[in-house]
């Protein structure tokens, strides 16, 4: 499956691991620490996308929870919220020889980006969503709850719960367009129940 893609209805996907930068907080979607994490995060990515050849920014991407275990995620003060920001690191950063790539890399582009704040916080990191149930939402972020309806209801039916963070691929941006024509991967490890 292409990691940049998904169905505008619920479906089953599976992916392996992906290697990115990343940072760690906490704080409301759009407020300062998340704004402060996103700048540095693209800051330390300008030098290393350059390395491989002029390549386009990936797409910024969040995975989100909530330590309040009492009530529903969405209930949850937005400033309570806990997230990993991530940008997908592109092949050509590999060594030939070695899949794995090299952190020295990462270090030169954070002395390039200095004087930026918060550039210490964004590090080298490797995930692996799995097998999960993902579909596009269109719209502004204050409409996923419906998608994310629909998402449960597939998750029911299919006798799958999560296993996982919940994970948001921004396809487009509030800066880049308005509400109604933005588009946000919506994806949720799962296991079965």
């Amino acid at each position: 499956m292409n990691w940049y893609s998904a169905a505008d209805t619920p479906e089953l996907a599976g992916f392996g691991p992906v290697t990115g930068l990343g940072v760690t907080g906490h704080g409301a979607p759009g407020g300062p620490a998340h704004l402060a994490a996103i700048t540095a995060l693209y800051a330390v990515a300008g030098p290393l996308t350059g390395l491989a050849g002029g390549l386009p920014m990936p797409a910024l991407e969040g995975r989100w929870w909530v330590e309040d275990v009492t009530r529903h995620p969405l209930d949850v003060p937005r400033d309570e919220w806990h997230w990993h920001l991530f940008l997908r690191l592109h092949a050509s950063l590999h060594h030939a020889q070695d899949p794995a790539f090299d952190p020295a890399l990462v270090e030169q582009a954070r002395e390039a980006a200095r004087p930026t704040p918060g550039i210490a916080a964004v590090q080298l990191v490797t995930f692996t969503d799995g097998r999960c149930v993902q579909m596009t939402h269109h719209g502004s972020f204050a409409e996923e709850p419906k998608s994310l309806a629909l998402m449960d209801e597939f998750m029911r039916a299919h006798d799958l719960v999560p296993a996982g963070l919940h994970h948001e691929i921004y396809l487009s941006g509030v800066q880049e367009t308005g509400p109604a024509a933005m588009r946000t991967i919506l994806r949720q490890p799962v296991r079965s129940a």
